[in-house]
Parts: structure tokens; sequence; C-alpha cells
């Protein structure tokens, strides 16, 4: 088969479309026949050498995709040959066929295309775990959504909103900033002319940034508020005001899900298919598809995404 391939640690011309062997189905695995894959920045990490897949992962990116059962190891459950599926990868997704764990898969949610349904595993499976399981977001209260306009922000502001919560999010330009409040949320703030923390109080803070935004969303966060930290585009290392955190009750967690151990994902993806994909299904909470490019372009794909002028997902397409 043929897979992108990380050439070397690098800018996004190291990435190339190459012969490689073909992968099989272990015990408890399904192959996929891959139809599309979605771009997430733990990609460009891995192809600057700074984010290596998990033992026993593929080496080529990708950590979400959709397609085809076409074989299934011993031991699968609930999944045929012929099957439309999508799923959650700890790499691989770059390719044209991808072996991964049953636990990890998901029947495509109807009312979506197949390649829509690629851009869905890793942003429904990051924001159904931090938002609703780690800091149970409940019905009326407000999250708090930086990076709104990214493929995660995107689907957490509709998600939170079909669930009855208020959503404010931050983003960089106009334009941003009114397709986000088309998507639901009730405020969205430039990030470049206000500041957030002088503006919102909120109940749950999903954050991307870390280091650079850790004082004001304790700030920002209520008396008895949870702050999810899920990546470090702002840095890693920041002071923490244990006064305001133990006078507000307030929680602060830091979570990854590439590296989980398979059953954990099991978990999650069980509660994404029973309490997310039905809200899909019914138009309630859509995927937001920046744009669809070929996958042999992954380094144009990569240069899109790292520009920021995106809203919502970019995908690799077959």
């Amino acid at each position: 088969m043929r897979a992108i391939e990380i050439t070397k640690p690098g800018p996004p011309e190291v990435l190339e479309w190459r012969e490689v062997s073909d992968p099989r189905p272990d015990r408890g695995e399904v192959l996929i026949e891959v139809t599309a894959a979605g771009l997430n920045r733990a990609d460009i990490h891995q192809r600057q050498g700074f984010y290596d897949p998990p033992p026993g992962a593929p080496p080529y990116p990708g950590m979400e995709a959709s397609g085809v059962v076409v074989e299934i190891g011993e031991d699968v459950e609930h999944f045929t040959p012929g099957d439309e599926v999508c799923a959650l990868l700890a790499g691989g997704g770059y390719a044209e066929r991808v072996a991964v764990p049953w636990q990890q898969v998901m029947p495509a949610p109807e009312g979506v295309t197949l390649v829509e349904a690629a851009g869905l595993p890793e942003v429904a499976c990051t924001v159904w775990s931090n938002v609703f399981m780690t800091a149970r977001l409940r019905r009326s209260e407000t999250l708090l959504v930086h990076g709104g306009a990214s493929g995660i922000g995107t689907f957490a502001i509709q998600l939170a909103k079909a669930f009855g919560s208020r959503v404010v999010t931050t983003a960089g330009s106009e334009a941003k900033l009114s397709r986000l409040k088309e998507l639901g949320a009730d405020e969205a703030i430039n990030y470049h002319e206000e500041d957030f923390a002088e503006r919102v109080t909120a109940d749950v803070i999903l954050d991307i940034m870390g280091a650079k935004y850790l004082s004001r969303n304790i700030q920002a966060l209520r008396t008895g508020g949870r702050l999810v930290i899920i990546g470090l585009q702002g840095g890693a290392k920041a002071e923490l005001d244990l006064g305001a955190l133990l006078t507000k009750r307030a929680a602060v967690h830091g979570t990854t899900l590439r590296a989980r151990p398979v059953d954990e994902k099991g978990v999650i993806v069980r509660g994404v298919v029973d309490h997310v994909w039905p809200l899909v299904s019914a138009g309630a909470v859509r995927p937001v598809v920046y744009a669809e490019v070929p996958m042999a372009q992954a380094a144009e794909a990569h240069r899109m995404l790292e520009s920021g002028e995106h809203i919502g997902k970019i995908l690799l397409v077959r």
C-alpha cells in the first residue's frame, strides 16, 4: 500500500507518499480501507520530531480516519467486512489501509458522508471525554472554549449547545467570530482586542494554550469551576496561584488521549456512539470541514493547518 512517510523531522516538505508494507490485523484488530483522514495539530508535532507515536502504533501520522472494514482479526466484536466506519487511531491514518483495535472503531454516523466522518473521531472523543466525562459540564452551565475555530473548538461549541449549556469562545478574527456565533456560541471574544478574563465567568474551560492562559483561566472560573488543559500552544510552565484555586474550590485537569490504553479509549468511544452520534445524525451537531486535500498532497494540508486561517477540520482524501 501507500502511506505518507515522515522522511526526517522538519517542515511539510518531509512528508512523502510512498510504497510501504501492507498492514494486517492482529487479534482484536480491524483492518480499514481508508477513505479519508483528519488532520490534527499533533500530526505537525510528530512531523517535527516532537511527538512520537506510542509503542506499537504505525509510524505514519494520522490520529483519525474513515473507511470500509476489509478484514477482521480474531476476537473482534461488532464489526464485519463491508461496514462503513470511522476510528480513533494511535497513528497511521495517512495511508491506504490501517489496522486498529476494534474498541476504537465506530460506525460512521448517519447524516454525514464517509469523507466527513473522518473529521469526527478525534474531536468527538476529545470533547466528550474532557468536557462531559472529566469536567462534567451540566445543562445551563457556561463553557469557555479557547481556539473556537479549531476542529475541537467548532465541535465543542455545537455539542455543549446541544446539551443546553451556554457557550463562550475565543478566536483571532472577526470572520472566525462570526462563524462561531453561527455554530451556536453565545459570545465570541477577539483575543487580540479583549482580555477574556475580564469579560467571562465560566463553569468549565476547555483550554489549548496551557501556560500562557493559566492565571487568567483561574481568574475566569466560577466557584467550583473546572479547567481542562488539552494543549500547550502557549507553553508548558507557569505559576499557579493556589490561593485563588482554593478560594474558588476549583479543579485543574490535564489530559491527553493518544497514549491512553485501549480499554480507556473504548469507554470514551462507546460514550461518543451512545450520546454524540444521535445528535450528529439528527443534525444538531455537524462536522465543520474547511478543506479536502488529496492525501498525496499532505504537505500542502499541513501548510494550511499551520497558517491558522482555517475554521474547522482539514481532511486528506484518497
